[in-house]
């Protein structure tokens, strides 16, 4: 485990987790990207791309989508058509080009909330109305109330925009849980678009990820299904995404939805991309060994202090921490004070909790989560 507890230093390199608090002793666990180097098989193949020298506009290589596919089967068991794949710049360009391509200007968008920030602007961006819907907290799990879906969905409700492995919460779905959203999205005659971006990152060895689109071919033929290896394998830099789209008419108007507002996809990130979904090395099982240890700290130092709590992190290197009982005016500024630079939960429309990054080297965390018990213990309950 010794390269992911390696300190690398980010602070000269323009990354925008530690350029927000440059110059303050703050210890940023915030934007989610993690702190390890990408892997060495991704680094040489950038490095050999790089050598060659031209770095020109890129057509998609045809092996990387050969990647996909076997990628897509080995994983979920899940057998998706070549064509079915469109290559993206990023997920969350992804989801805007659902929300163009789904129903009228004036039509709605429904989600769960709190939820990954960007979901709840891409209505707008698209001229659609946000409707959300509270996840659940049962017996320490957050959950997809359907009932309250079906409460809220209207004739003007269109698509359901769905994140699992869930962000914030980090929430792996169960197949029963998403064949009951499948359902009520059968019934009301919703598509989906599915960011499953955090897929490969589950923590818990008895928990395994289900795309929903898998569940079925009629699901299949009402979903849009976001893919990247950017959070996996620490590349959020190199912008390459793709959506998995198996019906031909609705692939057709995602495609012209982003026609003229989405950029090509480069060189190096399609390296990585390649580099990636021909991973056949041990490193990511050890990624995840390393990850599952580091939640196990967050956790335990959180089930120690009085005045905030947290679920178990299932999937995603993200602890969503419930501190609605501590008296501070800002969470975040407090945090800060105390030299802990955290995510706050208003921003995914969940006040009072904030988001808690802990994709990092262990000596770093430990001194995150010792910052973390100071100011906890000096805000009033």
């Amino acid at each position: 485990m010794q390269e992911f507890d390696e300190i690398v230093d980010r602070r000269a390199t323009w990354s925008s987790k530690w350029q927000k608090y440059a110059g303050r002793d703050v210890l940023p666990f915030w934007v989610a990207d993690m702190d390890f180097r990408a892997p060495g098989f991704v680094r040489a193949a950038i490095a050999e791309r790089v050598t060659h020298g031209v770095l020109g506009y890129t057509e998609t290589p045809p092996e990387l989508t050969n990647a996909v596919v076997d990628w897509c089967d080995a994983q979920f068991g899940w057998r998706v058509a070549h064509d079915s794949i469109v290559w993206n710049a990023g997920v969350v360009g992804g989801f805007n080009m659902a929300c163009r391509a789904v129903g009228r200007p004036g039509d709605q968008v429904l989600m769960n909330v709190p939820v990954y920030y960007p979901f709840l602007s891409a209505p707008a961006h698209a001229e659609r109305e946000a409707l959300e819907v509270r996840l659940t907290l049962d017996r320490a799990r957050w959950i997809v109330d359907v009932d309250a879906l079906a409460h809220a969905v209207t004739p003007r409700t269109r698509l359901y925009l769905f994140c699992n492995p869930q962000n914030p919460t980090g929430r792996v779905y169960d197949r029963d849980e998403l064949v009951a959203i499948a359902r009520f999205c059968e019934r009301h005659d919703l598509l989906i678009c599915s960011d499953e971006i955090h897929c490969s990152l589950i923590l818990d060895r008895e928990r395994k990820h289900v795309p929903i689109a898998s569940l079925s071919e009629d699901i299949a033929a009402r979903t849009i299904t976001l893919f990247a290896p950017s959070k996996t394998y620490n590349t959020p830099g190199l912008p390459c995404a793709f959506a998995v789209i198996p019906d031909a008419a609705l692939r057709r108007r995602f495609v012209a939805a982003r026609l003229g507002l989405v950029p090509g996809i480069g060189a190096l990130a399609y390296a990585a991309a390649l580099a990636a979904y021909n991973d056949a090395s041990d490193w990511l099982p050890r990624l995840l060994t390393y990850l599952a240890g580091n939640r196990d700290r967050l956790e335990a130092t959180v089930a120690a202090l009085d005045g905030i709590a947290m679920t178990h992190v299932e999937g995603t290197y993200l602890g969503w921490i419930d501190a609605r009982r501590l008296r501070v005016p800002s969470l975040a500024a407090h945090f800060e004070t105390h030299g802990l630079g955290l995510s706050d939960g208003a921003q995914f429309h969940g006040p009072g909790f904030v988001r808690f990054n802990f994709g990092c080297p262990r000596a770093t965390l430990d001194r995150g989560l010792e910052r973390l018990a100071n100011a906890v213990r000096a805000a009033p309950k």
